[in-house]
């Protein structure tokens, strides 16, 4: 295949005509997987520490990976990071990004990894963290509920059914029907959690 670097695709050995522009658009995620990049950055940092451990990378090429990282998520947290749709995902704009910062090295992060498991790992890490800001959220307004529910405790008002008086409560008891609806749904984000947080790397392909 005989294309230029801006054509290059990792799957595209057996074509010898670029990808139409059209499809192109249509098939990238990076214009809503790059905010994975925290997550995917991440991952890609423990991932080179296990190859190190494992003597696969050395120390250097290691220290250089991780250093390169950093500074790629300081560009993307800066806006100055330049997401290319040709490259499909927030993984190859990343790792791309790191072969042009250190060279060669770049290319070794990759060893033992496939994309599958990669963006596997990636959603994992990236809900793990918006569960943890939702049940903090949840509990904030969970907070301010018991507060008014505290403070209406003695108000009066017609407890609804069917769009119809059925009985007298007060206006702290309904906010506390809320309280205790948001106390299920944290309770099911805990669960969530523990389903997430588990490492998939490994799986490679078939992830």
């Amino acid at each position: 295949m005989k294309t230029g670097k801006k054509d290059y695709k990792p799957w595209g050995g057996r074509f010898s005509a670029p990808t139409d522009q059209f499809v192109l658009e249509f098939t990238a995620s990076v214009k809503f997987d790059c905010r994975l990049y925290a997550a995917d950055i991440l991952g890609s940092s423990a991932h080179a520490r296990m190859l190190g451990r494992t003597g696969i990378l050395s120390d250097d090429e290691v220290q250089a990976i991780l250093d390169g990282l950093q500074a790629i998520k300081q560009e993307i947290e800066d806006g100055s990071f330049q997401w290319k749709v040709e490259l499909e995902d927030v993984h190859m704009n990343i790792e791309t990004r790191l072969i042009e910062l250190i060279g060669d090295t770049g290319k070794k992060l990759h060893t033992g990894r496939s994309r599958n498991d990669q963006v596997a790992t990636d959603i994992r890490l990236y809900l793990r963290d918006e569960i943890q800001i939702c049940k903090t959220l949840i509990n904030q307004l969970r907070s301010a509920l018991l507060t008014i529910a505290e403070q209406e405790a003695e108000t009066p008002m017609p407890g609804f059914t069917h769009l119809q008086g059925a009985q007298p409560v007060t206006f702290g008891h309904h906010m506390l029907a809320w309280h205790d609806m948001l106390k299920r749904d944290h309770e099911r984000l805990t669960d969530c959690h523990k389903r997430v947080n588990r490492l998939p790397l490994g799986a490679a392909a078939l992830a």
